[in-house]
This record gives structure tokens, C-alpha cells and sequence, in this order.
């Protein structure tokens, strides 16, 4: 860079300064195309001048103390702007933009190399904000300090940069926000009213004027606005909405429209009620409407509307037929953003609706459940595939089942409600944890063949799952994991460790050795805690995933035996989960095992005889007495019994195994052996004498079923007492 006459003013300083920074031939020169024969600069067209000669250069000249030691704002752009000698140049900037334009403003006084085209905010006096390009330039010598350039109505660089800028984010209300804020270059204030149907993420159609409703997406500046004028999350009266959408449909197609001055707009409203809703102020003003328009869906005849935004400014600057343009040039690429949002935020509605769904609900008296899930933002991948369940099982037992199935999105979600129900249907059908994850690693293996899995682009190998089962009589806990983390047992001591269990790879793993999976069995006593948890509350960057569920341990070490489950389990996430935004599920469940009391629950282990059936009929006898079951529910538990202990006697081998179990008005009975036959209810004929017992035990049973025991096999009846 050439040094500058101490004499040369400010603005030819910048002009020359600038000469390789600034396109020839003004801001539009920026994105057209240059005449064939031409240099892209007219004879009238000087540095800082737009093509109808208008100056939109500024300068502010700054001391090392970063105060005022000149200026030339005297275009009309900057109109507003007060920038007197002396004051700090801080004062011109919104205040959350200070500390970062400060930094820039020192590291060039330091290194003395430009800071070249920062998009930057200016205050003016009346509170409104001018949209400008800045560049930071060392003074040239002999002179200290800093050069600060503005360039205003850079208005196609802008545009561009805008339309860059917006569309990053899938977060409807984000979008929303960046689309006003750079429509801040065209006015002094701008809104976004969106539609229910993107805010709920519905299927857009054609939608009649009478039916639209808007609510306000985004609204700057961010001031205080005067009482009743609407703010982001307010919704339009129904009035205004159809207003608004009419405004911009003329003969069937939507179109900007410019109301040029407050008595036009007044008369439009009609109701001073909506002129304090939609209009900002008591001062005169004008307002540009653009459409936020899309195609609409297959089948459905011309565009649809998903919203309106409006550009309000001064009356005495007439929006003109390019600005127009400009402004439904970003509003129209902005609107597909909106558009790829609201699809995005249905999806993740669809899938969070599955997921709580999945979510366990209330437990029983012998075992209390509280679970915390908190999905991914709807602006990361999409919810994830974590999920937790908790349902009781026939014998008084509780399955507890925490999986993570691979991906995000819908499908993920698919997968994991396949496996989500499968796991709970398998484990009601008397399967135990590790035959159920044998089923489940089948599954994932189907899912992931090439008419299901990768023809729609989706693998759930690798998911991973974990199951407990709960036995609040023997007071056990059976686990078996498929490449889960391992949960966490708090005992009613205060002391906690993890339920290591051998360890298997996660379903699906068709490229490791096959082994089994293995079924560990743990004590649980009354008053113990069962942690499921996903990787998502114990993952930490930073620290290795044995210390986050180290951490864990800690914390749910601290829930006492008296505290609400609910509140703890949201302290422990609380206290681990990341920070916002989430990038992964957080899942956690708690339960805290009460046990059935040993007055309710009695079992007999009996020799398998002749004899056996009457044996355990006078076992029970006087315990159902005791619990006080009328003489018609006890007659018939008794020969629910005695049917089930003859046909384990039978059909089976070894001892026989008796237990029954009383749950208030309900009694269980439960009959087990060492066989591996399954009992099965069939039509005979009048004159079999076999096959009638278990037409006994289906006709005075609530319901029965056999479910699988590492010995053989339990067969199970429930009565109403």
C-alpha cells in the first residue's frame, strides 16, 4: 500500500485504500456480469458511489484509545449516525457486538494488517440499526490509530451473504431469526409471521385466506416494543393473519406488496387493535410484505403461502422496484430453508412421539420406576434410537430394558419400536434375557439384509441392548447385556458398583465369534437401586467413558431410600448431562426394588411322586386361610395346583418346585420342573382321559403361561381372590 499526503481527506484515504478490496463500478458490480467491451465502471460511477451515484462510503477516523478523531458520514445511508469527536466508537455498536469489534479493533492497532469486510450493525440515534460492511485499517503514516470504512447498501453483497448464512441451522425458529436479521439492510425494523403448519411440522397444502393462521417466528430490532405489539411466540388475531396472507395473493398468486405511508396502512387494517399489534410505533412508516412461498406437494395446484415477513422503514425512502427484487430473492431462498425445517421438526416430533411412548410407566408394589429422556435438538442429526422400558411378567417379576439402537432420525426410530416391542414380547411369552437377546441379534441381522436395511439406507448393526429381570420373592436380579453399558447396582448400605457382566458384542455382530449370551443372576434387596442408562449421559469428550459412568456411580450413590424417584433421576441428568445443545440422547432409568414381603409369598421345593399333588394341596391350604381367601377362590386355587404340580409330575422330571405369591386381590401360582416340554392347550374328545387339567386351569385362571427357567421350565396360572 502506496503512503497517503498527510493532506488527502479521510474518504480519498479509504477510496484509495480500498482500491483492491472494493469491485469497480460500485456494489452492484459485485454480482453482475460486466458488459462485453466494458471495464464494469461507467463514466459516472466513482469509488463509493452506487450506479445511480449515491455515496455509500463512510469513514471514521480512530486514536490508539479507540475514540473519534474524525469523521465523514455526510451520505444519506448513514443518516442517524452520530459519531462526534471524542466519543468512543463502541458507542456506535449494539452492545453485544462490543467485546468482539474491540479485539478486532486492538489486533489491527498491534499487527497493523486490515481487518477487510466485516457485515456489522450501527445504532442510530432513534434506536434503529444500519446494516454495513466494515473494514479495520491501520492510519496511514504519518498519522496513528485506525481507518474504519462502511460501506452501506452493499446490498447484492449482503444479499449473498445472507443467503449463505441462512439455511445452516434446522431449527425453525433460528432460521426465522437469520432471515430477519439480514432484512435489517432493507429497513429499520423486520418480522417473520410463519404459519401453525411449520411451527407444528403438518404437510403443507393450499390453504384458504380464512384458514391461515400465523404466529410470530422473529422481530428485529430487539428492544422494548410498546404493550400489545407482537413479539416472537405471540399469534397473529385471526383478523391479521388473513389480512396479511390476502395482502399477498392477488389474482391467485402471491406477490411482494409496499404500503407506502401509516394512513394507507391504517386504512388497511381497519382496527386500531391490529395497527397496535402489526405496527411498530407511533411514527409514520411504510411497510414491504414478501411472501414466504414454496410448491406445493404433489397433487396440489399452485404455491402455498407458509408465511409472510414485513419490512418496515421510514416513509420518506420509498422501497424501489430493485430493492423489490432483492427482497424476494432472499425471502424465496430462505423459504425452502423454512420449508427443509418444518420437514425436519415434523420427523423429530414423529420420532420423539415414539420414543416417549416407549418410555416406561408406573411400577408396581414391589418395585418403583422413574426415567428421564431427553432427545437430541431438533437442529442436531435427529432423535436418536435410545430407549428405555420397564413392564411387569407373569410369576410377579419386572423386566427392566435399556437399549441404543445405531442412527438417528426415522430409521432409527423404526428400528428401535421393532425391538423395542419384540424384546417385551418375547420376554411376556416366558423367554428369558439372554434367549431374548439371541431373538433381538436375529432381528437386527433381518433388518440390516438388502431388501430392509440398506435398500432404505439405514444399518442397525451394532445397536445394543441390556435386559433385567427383577424377582422381588427370591429378591434376584437376572442380566444379560449385547455390548451394553453395564448398570448399576446401589445396595441399601450406600455401597454401588456396576453389574459387570461377561462381556458380548452388540447385535448384529456377525463378523465376531459367536458365542451365547450369558445370563448373570445378582442380589437385590429390598431397597436396592437398578441404573439403565445410554451413552449419552456419560460420555464426556474429554474423559474416558470409565470415568463418566464412574461419575454416575457417585452421584446415584447420593439418592436416599426416602427421596421422590422422579426428582432424583432428573438431579442425577441434571448433574451429568451435557451441556445444550444435546448431540445425543440422554436416557436414564431408576428403579428402586421394594420386594414382596415374606408373609405374601411362600415355596416348596417337593419330590416329584404320586403323592405330590396332594402334598402341596395341604401345604397351602392353611396359607390361604391365612390370607383370607373366600371358600370359593380357595377351592379353586387349590385345584389350579393340584392340576399343575400333576402335570409336572408327569410330563416332567426331578423335584418339583411350588410357589405362590398373593399381590392384593390377586394370587399366583406357579409350578416349576425340569422339564422342557411345553404344556399346550388342545380340543380332545369325551372319552380321552388325558388333556383335561389344563381346560381346568384355563377356565378358573385369569390367565397362565409357561415362561423358561435355566432348569426347565415353570408353568405359571393367575385367580382373582
Amino acid at each position: 500500500m502506496d503512503p497517503t499526503p498527510s493532506s488527502a481527506s479521510p474518504f480519498d484515504t479509504v477510496s484509495g485504500a480500498l482500491g483492491d478490496y472494493i469491485p469497480k463500478g460500485g456494489a452492484k458490480a459485485v454480482d453482475e456480469e460486466r458488459a462485453p467491451g466494458t471495464d464494469g465502471q461507467t463514466d459516472s460511477q466513482t469509488d463509493g458511489e452506487t450506479d445511480d451515484g449515491e455515496r455509500i462510503l463512510g469513514v471514521v477516523g480512530l486514536g490508539r484509545d479507540l475514540r473519534i478523531s474524525g469523521s465523514n458520514l455526510d451520505a444519506a445511508p448513514f443518516a442517524g449516525v452520530s459519531a462526534a469527536p471524542g466519543a468512543a466508537f463502541t458507542d456506535l455498536l449494539p452492545p453485544e457486538d462490543v467485546p468482539t469489534v474491540t479485539k478486532r479493533l486492538l489486533r489491527v492497532l498491534e499487527t497493523r494488517e486490515p481487518h477487510v469486510a466485516r457485515v456489522q450493525r450501527l445504532r442510530r440515534a432513534d434506536g434503529s440499526e444500519l446494516v454495513v460492511s466494515m473494514s479495520i485499517l491501520p492510519a496511514a503514516p504519518p498519522q496513528d490509530g485506525l481507518t474504519v470504512s462502511l460501506i452501506a447498501m452493499a446490498k447484492r453483497l449482503h444479499l449473498y451473504a445472507s443467503a449463505t448464512a441462512i439455511g445452516t441451522s434446522l431449527d425453525i425458529g433460528e432460521t426465522a431469526q437469520s432471515l430477519a436479521q439480514s432484512l435489517l439492510a432493507w429497513g429499520d425494523v423486520a418480522a417473520v409471521d410463519l404459519d401453525y403448519a411449520v411451527w407444528t411440522g403438518e404437510a403443507v397444502t393450499e390453504q384458504a385466506q380464512e384458514r391461515i393462521r400465523l404466529r410470530r417466528a422473529a422481530l428485529v430490532p430487539d428492544r422494548a416494543w410498546p404493550e400489545g405489539f407482537l413479539t416472537p411466540g405471540d399469534n397473529l388475531p385471526r383478523e391479521a393473519s388473513r389480512l396479511l396472507a390476502g395482502a399477498v395473493m392477488r389474482d391467485d398468486v402471491p406477490q411482494a406488496v409496499v404500503i407506502p405511508d401509516r394512513a394507507a396502512i391504517e386504512r388497511a387494517l381497519d382496527d386500531p387493535k391490529l395497527v397496535r399489534a402489526l405496527v411498530p410505533g407511533n411514527r409514520p412508516v411504510s411497510v414491504a410484505c414478501i411472501p414466504l412461498v414454496v410448491d406445493g406437494p404433489e397433487g396440489t395446484p399452485g404455491p402455498v403461502v407458509l408465511g409472510v415477513t414485513e419490512v418496515w422503514r421510514r416513509p420518506e425512502c420509498p422501497f424501489n422496484g430493485a430493492e423489490l427484487l432483492d427482497l424476494q430473492e432472499l425471502v424465496a431462498k430462505t423459504a425452502r430453508h423454512v420449508d427443509l425445517a418444518r420437514q425436519h421438526q415434523r420427523e423429530h416430533a414423529q420420532v420423539l412421539a415414539l420414543q416417549r411412548r416407549l418410555l416406561p410407566r408406573a411400577g408396581s408394589d414391589t418395585i418403583e420406576v422413574a426415567s428421564v429422556y431427553e432427545p437430541t435438538t431438533p437442529d442436531s442429526a435427529g432423535v436418536g434410537g435410545d430407549w428405555v422400558n420397564s413392564f411387569p411378567l407373569p410369576g410377579d417379576r419386572t423386566a427392566l430394558v435399556v437399549g441404543d439402537v445405531v442412527g438417528h432420525g426415522l430409521g432409527a426410530a423404526a428400528a428401535m419400536g421393532q425391538l423395542s416391542i419384540e424384546a417385551r414380547a418375547l420376554l411376556s411369552a416366558g423367554l428369558g434375557p439372554g434367549e431374548v437377546l439371541e431373538r433381538l441379534d436375529e432381528t437386527v441381522t433381518m433388518l440390516d439384509d438388502t431388501d430392509a436395511g440398506l435398500a432404505a439406507g439405514y444399518s442397525a448393526l451394532g445397536s445394543t441392548c441390556c435386559i433385567a429381570v427383577y424377582d422381588p420373592v427370591d429378591h434376584r436380579v437376572l442380566v444379560s447385556n449385547a455390548g451394553h453399558l453395564p448398570p448399576v447396582l446401589v445396595l441399601p448400605d450406600g455401597s454401588a458398583g456396576t453389574l459387570a457382566a461377561q462381556p458380548h458384542p452388540a447385535l448384529g455382530a456377525e463378523f465376531v465369534v459367536r458365542e451365547p449370551f450369558e445370563v448373570h443372576e445378582f442380589a437385590a434387596p429390598p431397597g436396592s437401586l437398578l441404573v439403565l442408562y445410554t451413552d449419552g449421559l456419560v460420555e464426556d469428550p474429554a474423559a474416558s467413558i470409565d470415568d463418566g459412568i464412574g461419575r454416575l456411580t457417585d452421584v446415584v450413590r447420593e439418592v436416599h431410600p426416602w427421596d421422590d424417584l422422579q426428582q432424583a433421576a432428573r438431579r442425577v441428568v441434571a448433574r451429568l448431562g451435557p451441556p445444550e445443545p444435546l448431540r445425543d440422547d440422554v436416557t436414564l432409568l431408576l428403579a428402586r426394588m421394594a420386594g414382596r414381603r415374606s408373609r405374601d409369598s411362600a415355596t416348596w421345593r417337593l419330590p416329584a411322586r404320586d403323592d405330590t399333588a396332594a402334598r402341596a394341596r395341604t401345604l397351602a391350604a392353611p396359607l390361604l386361610r391365612r390370607w383370607h381367601l373366600g371358600e370359593q377362590a380357595r377351592d379353586g386355587a387349590l385345584l389350579v395346583l393340584s392340576e399343575l404340580v400333576t402335570n409336572a409330575v408327569r410330563f416332567g422330571t426331578g423335584p418339583v418346585t411350588v410357589r405362590l405369591v398373593r399381590a392384593g386381590s390377586r394370587l399366583t401360582c406357579e409350578v416349576g420342573d425340569s422339564g422342557n416340554g411345553r404344556p399346550r392347550l388342545r380340543r380332545g374328545d369325551l372319552l380321552d382321559d388325558g388333556g383335561r387339567g389344563l381346560h381346568v386351569v384355563h377356565k378358573l385362571t385369569t390367565r397362565w403361561g409357561v415362561r423358561w427357567t435355566d432348569t426347565g421350565k415353570a408353568v405359571w396360572a393367575e385367580l382373582e381372590g
